[in-house]
């Protein structure tokens, strides 16, 4: 799968994937959908002292950053667990000129974005203190197979519908659903009509909210059961 980095409207960089036509962020602000997404939407409405998150999926690995540079914002006793899956690593020179790292404050980013993405698969890392890290290498309709905790949020990033219908459609929802803890919250940039119908069979209160830069909504869903 050939892919090559691509600088989005806000500076940030991105990955595109020229056999899919698809970029792996939005082209209107990479870093800025991430925090508004997943951050500002997502995390900042379920941080509490005991966090397990579900991430679908790794890809850059700019999730992850924004969530460490959160949660080194707030009460650094608190833990996090985060989860995710991918099947297409990116490679290590892709790592280093997306060059996340630089858009943070913290010192130590660069050493925690490398060891994102060259730490061992399947295996749980306390990449650092309080906040442990496990990804798979594997495909998202695997996941009725991993024993995770009880999730309290999931970034539901995956490619968009266009290109990967199957991942906006029963199935995969319903496993995600089964992994998360009632009250738990998913966040996504989607906002099509068949995915609020599909939450809300799936028991999910969906609320739409205002999109990130370039997208008008977005959805957040809370499930109910």
């Amino acid at each position: 799968m050939k892919r090559e980095v691509k600088v989005t409207s806000d500076g940030s960089k991105t990955l595109y994937i020229n056999d899919l036509n698809e970029n792996y962020h939005s082209h209107h602000g990479a870093m800025q959908e991430a925090q508004h997404v997943f951050i500002k939407n997502g995390l900042k409405l379920k941080y509490d002292s005991e966090i397990n998150i579900l991430e679908l999926g790794f890809g850059t690995g700019l999730n992850v950053l924004v969530t460490i540079d959160e949660f080194l914002k707030n009460d650094k006793n608190h833990v996090v667990q985060y989860f995710t899956i991918e099947k297409y690593p990116v490679n290590e020179s892709e790592v280093k000129e997306l060059g996340y790292d630089s858009f943070f404050d913290e010192p130590k980013m660069n050493e925690y974005y490398q060891k994102l993405h060259q730490c061992a698969w399947n295996v749980k890392h306390e990449i650092l203190p309080n906040f442990f890290f496990t990804k798979y290498q594997c495909d998202f309709f695997e996941l009725k197979n991993l024993d995770l905790p009880p999730i309290d949020l999931v970034y539901y990033d995956c490619f968009g519908a266009r290109v990967q219908p199957d991942l906006w459609e029963k199935p995969l929802f319903e496993m995600v659903a089964d992994k998360m803890e009632q009250g738990g919250l998913l966040t996504t940039y989607a906002s099509k009509g068949s995915v609020r119908r599909i939450l809300q069979e799936l028991d999910f209160k969906v609320e739409k909210k205002d999109g990130p830069p370039g997208k008008r909504e977005m959805i957040n869903a809370v499930l109910m059961r």
